[in-house]
């Protein structure tokens, strides 16, 4: 054993010897052209990668929002657009100038004022407030809804899951005008109403019950088109979710209500804040479903929007939107940049 051992070592020695030994006398090439490129361009291409989602944030949300912002700056005109630009090219001069109108502001700040005055008419602030209950309640649903519906999906075999998430996507696969329109058939509030004719065949009821152009219609209408978008995000947390905790928490006796609500609910708490924002933020906005399930009855404040680029050719009011663009992002900044304080300080304690 001990000749063989020192076999083992006189061979390795010789291995550790022989890379000097041939350096030594042979030449260094250098590194082929080809090298040289890949590995000069694989920088250039991380970084244009990753000013691809800049430049869609650009194209897609920054231009038109400054866009909307000159708009709401303009001075109302009877004209082709029926507004005067805060910012013109004076001939003379040959420089531009700025003459912009804070009036829109100014009606939204009067409005803001009269809250408490009894009487007072406060079109925008009305709407912008139902707008915020309905898609309050909207994503308090579709969470109620969505939660169970995701937990089971995450918990179940491959194959299940994966007919499952189809289900979940299948609706994306028709127009969402489409679907508005059937719920319009299902909701109707005559004998030709689907759901109206299941009642009174049934015997529930003996006249049709009024199902549409209503709160209720748009409530259920935004609950079925936002559902998904609140199920795939708390899906795609709850799969990653570690199943030994929920084994250990088992063996150590804790009930089921009470393992949710120390393991499972913690943890999914990133998929529940990314579902509710991704519920929340369009279903303020929302104007088609409002419009054909609550037929005018059911302000919000995407109808104002609507009714002043459309009827009132008040394009300047276009300030509301400016207003709650930033009412609803800063929020979520504000948000982001604690929950990620939080959760640094979180690991760094672990």
């Amino acid at each position: 054993m001990g000749v063989v051992a020192g076999a083992r070592r006189r061979g390795a020695d010789a291995m550790t010897r022989e890379p000097s030994a041939r350096g030594a006398g042979s030449a260094v090439f250098p590194p082929a052209a080809g090298d040289t490129r890949r590995r000069d361009f694989l920088p250039r291409g991380r970084f244009w990668v990753g000013c691809l989602p800049w430049a869609w944030m650009l194209l897609f949300f920054l231009l038109p929002f400054v866009l909307i912002v000159n708009v709401s700056l303009s001075t109302p005109d009877l004209a082709v657009p029926p507004y005067v630009p805060p910012i013109s090219l004076q001939p003379a001069a040959g420089q531009p100038v700025l003459h912009p109108d804070f009036g829109s502001y100014r009606r939204l700040g009067d409005e803001l004022a009269a809250v408490a005055t009894p009487g007072a008419e406060l079109q925008y602030l009305r709407a912008f407030g139902n707008s915020l209950g309905v898609a309050g309640l909207t994503t308090l649903c579709c969470l109620l809804l969505g939660y169970p519906f995701a937990y089971h999906i995450a918990r179940s075999r491959e194959g299940t899951r994966n007919t499952l998430l189809m289900l979940v996507m299948l609706p994306f696969w028709t127009s969402f005008l489409l679907r508005v329109y059937a719920w319009m058939g299902l909701l109707d509030s005559s004998e030709v109403g689907l759901l109206n004719q299941w009642l009174l065949a049934l015997g529930v009821v003996d006249a049709p019950l009024q199902l549409l152009y209503n709160s209720g219609a748009v409530l259920v209408g935004m609950v079925y088109s936002y559902l998904p978008f609140m199920v795939l995000p708390l899906y795609a947390n709850l799969v990653k979710l570690d199943v030994r905790l929920l084994e250990a928490a088992r063996d150590l006796g804790a009930r089921p209500w009470t393992t949710f609500v120390s393991i499972t609910l913690p943890l999914s708490r990133r998929g529940i804040v990314a579902g509710s924002m991704m519920v929340f933020i369009p279903a303020v906005g929302e104007f088609v479903i409002p419009d054909l399930l609550g037929g005018g009855g059911v302000l919000m404040i995407g109808r104002r929007i609507w009714d002043d680029f459309g009827p009132n050719q008040d394009w300047p009011m276009a300030a509301v939107a400016v207003v709650m663009v930033v009412l609803l992002i800063v929020p979520i900044m504000v948000f982001h940049r604690h929950g990620g304080e939080d959760e640094h300080g979180g690991e760094a304690g672990r």
